[in-house]
């Protein structure tokens, strides 16, 4: 049996095609997350924070092939983001920039599993940013979504757009923190090639 691939299980939240913003249902997910804040570009908080999740994520995809769940293929880096002033994202500021990364947790790996990849993976890599790896859940339900194609830093007027024009022409103001799935490796992919899953969790404006 192939590992199990969010990306081909999850098609509409992880392969989307929609290039203009439309609302979908996103379920309930656990995560394994890092916390940090400031410019994803030149932070080494960041850098260490990622590399972190990759190698508790790694320990706990090899752990994995034991238990009757079975082997899993590592889902994409994730990320949710949010500032003090919202405009941080649309001028650019990324210095205000707060984050939480993430990378998705199938439903059989418990936190007891992802306690003794942390540990495993602290010992072998001795990074002290994997000890701060944790477990959160989400819980997004209906949100905005739309794919980005291009570099990172084009994607401002998308953002403007929702804010400024989709929203409210939908009768939809945001809930919760602003989330963005890596469907590319900036490494190895041509930044206009780049593309990445955009969310924001929205709720009906009542009266």
């Amino acid at each position: 049996m192939a590992p199990y691939d969010v990306k081909r299980e999850l098609k509409e939240l992880y392969a989307p095609r929609n290039t203009t913003w439309a609302v979908v249902d996103v379920p309930g997910q656990r995560f394994i997350a890092v916390d940090g804040s400031g410019n994803p570009n030149t932070s080494p908080r960041y850098t260490a924070a990622v590399e972190a999740l990759y190698a508790v994520a790694y320990t706990l995809k090899s752990a994995a092939k034991r238990t009757d769940g079975g082997d899993f293929v590592v889902g994409p880096l994730e990320g949710l983001w949010w500032a003090d002033d919202y405009a941080a994202f649309t001028t650019g500021a990324k210095d205000s920039w707060n984050w939480t990364m993430l990378i998705w947790l199938p439903e059989w790996i418990t936190d007891a599993m992802v306690a003794e990849a942390r540990e495993a993976a602290l010992v072998k890599k001795k990074r002290p940013e994997i000890a701060e790896v944790r477990v959160v859940s989400l819980a997004e339900g209906p949100s905005a979504q739309v794919l980005h194609i291009g570099s990172y830093d084009d994607e401002a007027p998308l953002l403007a757009e929702l804010h400024d024009t989709y929203l409210a022409a939908n009768g939809l103001r945001p809930r919760g923190h602003h989330h963005e799935i890596y469907l590319g490796d900036p490494r190895r992919t041509a930044p206009e090639k780049l593309r990445t899953v955009l969310r924001q969790p929205v709720e009906p404006v009542t009266p």
